[in-house]
């Protein structure tokens, strides 16, 4: 069979906290783990996406309207919906987040809040320099349904 969930993959998370937003693969774990048996991935997304942007308003507010709130966490697979999208700045996205992570082992860095928020915050740099490059305009749209 072909494997279609790739590192670099859009998908749409389909339950949970985060159900209807975009995300992309950054890792694969086809065969689980020792802390989650289950094939699943790690994901990067959007869980708040920017606002409208018009030509009047200040530099103020387009800077406030293009804060981009990401999320970081591990899906199982059946809780993903691929996409024909794929993206390629992926590789950046796995250079931030340690190779460690979510392995459950005693130096795991998903084990400590400080860790993630910091993971997140690297994420959320990534995530608004390409949305204003304009070049992934799909992925930095909601989602409509």
């Amino acid at each position: 069979m072909v494997k279609f969930i790739k590192p670099g993959k859009a998908v749409i998370v389909t339950s949970g906290r985060q159900a209807g937003h975009k995300a992309i693969i950054v890792r694969c774990y086809d065969e689980g783990g020792s802390t989650r048996k289950f094939n699943h991935a790690l994901v990067v997304g959007v869980e708040r996406y920017p606002l409208r942007v018009t030509r009047e308003m200040s530099e103020k507010r387009i800077a406030k309207r293009c804060r981009i709130r990401p999320f970081v966490k591990f899906v199982n697979y059946v809780h993903m919906l691929p996409t024909r999208y794929n993206v390629d700045f992926y590789d950046e996205l796995r250079q931030v987040l340690p190779e460690t992570l979510g392995l459950g082992t005693a130096d795991d860095p998903w084990t400590t809040l400080e860790s993630r928020r910091s993971c997140r915050i690297a994420v959320k740099k990534i995530l608004e320099q390409k949305y204003l490059t304009g070049k992934y305009r799909w992925f930095f749209t909601k989602l409509r349904f």
